[in-house]
């Protein structure tokens, strides 16, 4: 009987030590099970890309193939000798015709070009600059004085432009700018000076009195000069620098001009 109740006691141990073992390794499996989901990343949503803007279907009937372009503004020597006696008033007036060709892949960019007329004129300080002297070079001459004296020069023009708008469908109401070249040749210089003067400033002539010379002997045939512009709708101001010297080669210093002033243009 002792051996019998012996033998029950270690069934009944052996049973219960099986249950908590079975009860640890579901315990263990839950958690490992739930570490696996934890460490499982969600996958990510794809990037929003930019819908892309058909050109094809921008509206440009209203925007012109040509139009006139107008400027007028200030011009300057950037460097001179003391001989050189300039004045800060003077002035330039271009004249073009132009024709736009907006780009088929980004009508916000075009190339333009046309024709027209330049006209500058460098005024001097009581100077008698002598266009149609026999010397070598130009004779820049203070003894000879003019109370009012100017060199005007005359240019067929080429600009070519490569212009932004940033509303391509409204350039009237639109951002722009615009780089680009004008290479020209000389039609015409002259000299003009008005009330010729003593050395004591009184007039010799009277008020009324004016010379006028005529020559491109001594003014650069060529002109190649570097543009750029920036504005909003018809109007921009715009700024020119000469490559090119303003003068021959030989003929005196070398003179280079800029010029700053307003366009008004249809683009």
């Amino acid at each position: 009987m002792k051996k019998t109740f012996l033998l029950l006691l270690s069934i009944i141990c052996i049973v219960s030590a099986n249950a908590q073992l079975s009860k640890l390794f579901e315990k263990k499996k839950k958690t490992e099970t739930q570490k696996t989901v934890k460490t499982v990343a969600a996958p990510k949503p794809p990037k929003a890309t930019a819908p892309k803007i058909d050109w094809s279907k921008i509206d440009l009937s209203k925007r012109p193939a040509d139009h006139f372009m107008f400027q007028f503004g200030s011009s300057f020597f950037l460097s001179h000798p003391d001989s050189i006696k300039s004045k800060g008033s003077s002035r330039h007036f271009n004249f073009y015709v132009m024709i736009d060709k907006p780009m088929k892949n980004n009508p916000k960019f075009s190339f333009a070009y046309g024709v027209g007329l330049g006209s500058n004129n460098m005024f001097f300080d009581h100077e008698y600059v002598r266009v149609a002297g026999t010397g070598s070079t130009l004779a820049f001459d203070s003894t000879t004085i003019f109370k009012k004296s100017k060199v005007t020069t005359f240019y067929l023009e080429v600009p070519v432009e490569i212009r932004y708008f940033s509303d391509p469908e409204h350039p009237n109401k639109s951002w722009k700018a615009a780089l680009g070249v004008k290479p020209g040749l000389l039609l015409k210089s002259y000299f003009k000076g008005k009330n010729l003067e003593d050395r004591n400033g009184n007039s010799v002539f009277g008020p009324s009195y004016i010379l006028k010379e005529s020559s491109t002997r001594f003014i650069n045939s060529t002109l190649i000069a570097f543009t750029a512009r920036v504005g909003y709708g018809n109007i921009s101001l715009h700024t020119d620098l000469q490559l090119t010297p303003y003068l021959k080669t030989s003929a005196g210093p070398i003179l280079n001009t800029m010029s700053i002033g307003i366009t008004v243009s249809g683009l």
